[in-house]
């Protein structure tokens, strides 16, 4: 059973929640369709572009016509030279690197100074430390590859610049940006590609936010252990947009990552004029550039994972089902795999746990039903709209060609019985969709802010980087669950 903690906080939870869903539904709503994404109770935590933490962060607002927004997250390990790559600890890159660092100024971003410059002490290194996809890099104990180490760290204040690498940390002047900008302009840049996971929070369709205090913790623990980077989608709330306003928001994003995949390709094609570097971008015609520099430099989208929390769950299932029917069409985009973390699903048919959990812990039956009326409209409520029950019959595409799908369920959450049966049904038609079922756990005990620190929110986050990277890995399925 959960902790006495946890159930005095689910009373004061589910009270506040209950006041404020009927305070939603008594409020005079104007038709606009912008939109918000965060409500003012929100506790949220500001962007960090430097890898302070070991993650980096960015807020972009990619929609003019609604608030539609992402949060970025973005590890530090997409810094390390990919195998195969520039290695800089060679001679043939030391005396490259000192041929183009000599001579130049500092005004120009010298690196006469940087430690990668030819070194007889590191002449007698063979096989530099590199970081891999799926794990710390392997640290030698000599001290001498200590040292390297060391010296080849990049330092998100120091403000270094590798134009091999193709890594830029700047550093303005005061005010000015300090965070991490990569020379997506170079040619000679060598990058580290990483899988994208786009994350939809949870909170009922009508709370939560993409830089939620909670929501940006859980997106940091994914992007390092999945060593990812990780889109949080901040879509339309309801009731001042209802269905199917954050649904069509979700494939918005993912429309919008293979339009940036398309963009920096042509981005690239322009950065040569007879031979020498031009600094071009692809503009709006506002003049803003339109193509994101994290992601040209090291987002792979055609490694592309859903992960949706509770009602964001329903959302990335519906992208899905829209991704799949888009096929090639969303090039080079490609779903691989998709993560319901204890879904938002109900039905006018109880399931044995919505009769015997009802009034569970945080959100009972009831709460989540009025949340349910203010994401539908009132002419199309039903228990069994195609976005809330994911076993009614005729739904499209076929659930053969849906992608390989893990579900998490917790013991106390009466929704798991309904989550469980989807995940049977894709058993059935030879999709990949294993089920997780936390004993003692109540609904989003890996995402709520006073359980994230558990260590069944941790075990809970490894788990699913574990199975993530079945799909993820370049290696082929070397990992198994």
């Amino acid at each position: 059973m959960p902790s006495v903690t946890v159930k005095l906080y689910s009373v004061f939870f589910k009270f506040l929640l209950k006041h404020r869903l009927q305070n939603r539904t008594q409020t005079q709503l104007d038709d606009n369709q912008f939109g918000i994404t965060s409500r003012p109770e929100e506790s949220v935590v500001a962007a960090n572009p430097s890898f302070t933490d070991g993650v980096a962060t960015k807020d972009i607002h990619i929609d003019t016509l609604t608030s539609l927004s992402v949060r970025i997250f973005l590890p530090e390990t997409s810094l390390s030279v990919p195998h195969g790559g520039f290695d800089p600890l060679s001679k043939q890159s030391k005396s490259r690197l000192h041929n183009k660092t000599s001579g130049s100024s500092p005004e120009n971003g010298s690196l006469s100074s940087s430690p990668l410059s030819v070194n007889p002490k590191l002449d007698h290194i063979e096989h530099p430390l590199r970081r891999n996809s799926y794990g710390p890099s392997e640290i030698s104990k000599t001290s001498s590859t200590h040292h390297v180490n060391e010296e080849i760290r990049r330092s998100s204040i120091g403000g270094r610049i590798d134009s091999e690498v193709g890594l830029h940390l700047k550093q303005d002047a005061v005010g000015g940006y300090r965070g991490y900008s990569p020379l997506i302009d170079t040619k000679n840049q060598i990058c580290r590609k990483l899988p994208v996971i786009l994350q939809f929070h949870g909170g009922g369709f009508v709370s939560g936010s993409s830089d939620s205090v909670a929501n940006d913790y859980f997106c940091r623990r994914i992007a390092k252990l999945c060593d990812v980077i990780v889109i949080a989608v901040g879509y339309r709330l309801a009731p001042e947009n209802r269905y199917p306003a954050a649904f069509e928001d979700g494939v918005k994003v993912l429309n919008w990552l293979g339009k940036q995949a398309n963009l920096a390709e042509c981005s690239k094609s322009l950065t040569t004029r007879n031979g020498s570097d031009v600094h071009r971008h692809i503009v709006d015609t506002f003049g803003a550039s339109m193509v994101e520099p994290w992601l040209a430099a090291h987002g792979d989208p055609s490694r592309c994972v859903l992960l949706g929390v509770s009602c964001g769950a329903n959302i990335a299932d519906y992208v899905a089902r829209k991704a799949v029917e888009a096929g090639k069409l969303l090039d080079p985009v490609k779903v691989v795999a998709q993560v319901l973390m204890y879904p938002f699903f109900i039905g006018s048919v109880p399931t044995h746990s919505e009769i015997k959990l009802a009034n569970s812990y945080f959100y009972d039956k009831a709460m989540c039903i009025l949340a349910w009326k203010l994401f539908l409209a009132e002419d199309d409520f039903s228990l069994d709209h195609p976005a809330a029950n994911p076993l009614i019959p005729g739904r499209e595409p076929p659930l053969r060609l849906m992608p390989p799908t893990l579900t998490v369920v917790a013991e106390h959450d009466w929704m798991r019985d309904r989550a469980i049966a989807y995940s049977e049904e894709l058993r059935k038609v030879n999709v990949d969709a294993p089920v997780l079922e936390y004993k003692d756990a109540v609904h989003e005990f890996a995402t709520l802010d006073m359980l994230l620190k558990t260590p069944q929110a941790q075990a809970c986050a490894e788990d699913i980087a574990i199975w993530v990277k079945k799909y993820i890995s370049l290696r082929g399925h070397e990992f198994s669950y």
